[in-house]
């Protein structure tokens, strides 16, 4: 008889918040695949839990996956956990959890701690309605793309960003969506836990005075509007910049140099 994957969500900062069915679950299993086994031993001594552990992550999640499902079909069960929140949320675990469902394993998902949902609880947007859209490229060509597909959802917009790139971030975002509310949270849960809510162009000034950024970071952006209406496609942004007496070539330009895009992305996106 096989045993039972369980995907077990672990604190995002505050031991504490670590459920009470995740404590017994992880005393359980067999063993723990954890994203870095010396960060989750700390959780683990912490609670006295003396479950082996091994490691999953990004660079040997395809050989460990089957590793754990040959376990888990010998009668073992195991226990997933990333560093800090909920497995497969931009953390490993999709590949062990698709190879277990090929397998006909049992999954049991262990709810707890989220930066998403903490972070949207805690911003005062907009929560009829989210999308969660992960880490935002680390190029700016790409996040303007990525902001100008995210920008059209009625929803509040919800990323996870570094630190060192969020100035660079926020900048993209008042140049695509124009001076929307958004909300910087940081270090969730922690001893220095902040909440930073206002216009873009507000939370940039506030964190353009620090010497450095640091914490991990949420970044919530409202579903408002930018001032001039829904954002507009690049093809029609040529558009009205060609009707308006702009030459085609320059108006080109203009757009891909107001959204950090090549000449070429633009001139493609209008043969297209």
């Amino acid at each position: 008889m096989s045993g039972v994957l369980y995907l077990i969500a672990t604190p995002i900062g505050n031991l504490e918040d670590m459920t009470l069915r995740g404590i017994r679950l992880l005393r359980e299993v067999d063993v723990i695949a954890c994203e870095d086994t010396r960060h989750t031993q700390r959780l683990l001594d912490h609670f006295e839990i003396t479950t082996p552990s091994v490691s999953y992550h990004e660079h040997n999640e395809t050989s460990r996956a089957n590793q754990l499902v040959e376990r888990i079909l010998g009668g073992q069960s195991v226990a997933v956990v990333s560093d800090a929140g909920t497995p497969l949320i931009s953390d490993p675990g999709y590949r062990v959890v698709q190879a277990a469902l090929e397998a006909g394993i049992t999954i049991i998902p262990i709810p707890g701690a989220s930066a998403v949902l903490t972070a949207l609880a805690g911003s005062g947007l907009a929560t009829d309605a989210f999308c969660y859209a992960g880490f935002l490229p680390p190029k700016q060509g790409q996040r303007r793309k990525a902001l100008e597909l995210w920008g059209a959802v009625e929803a509040t917009l919800v990323f996870y960003e570094a630190p060192h790139r969020i100035l660079e971030s926020l900048d993209d975002i008042e140049a695509v969506l124009g001076d929307r509310s958004i909300v910087v949270a940081r270090e969730l849960t922690k001893l220095h836990e902040e909440f930073l809510r206002g216009r873009v162009s507000e939370v940039k000034t506030t964190l353009a005075q620090r010497a450095v950024q640091k914490g991990e970071i949420t970044l919530l952006i409202s579903r408002e509007k930018a001032a001039t209406g829904l954002v507009v496609p690049v093809k029609e942004a040529v558009r009205r910049l060609i009707s308006s007496g702009v030459d085609r070539m320059d108006a080109i330009k203009q757009v891909a140099k107001e959204r950090g895009l090549a000449k070429r992305e633009v001139y493609d996106e209008m043969e297209r």
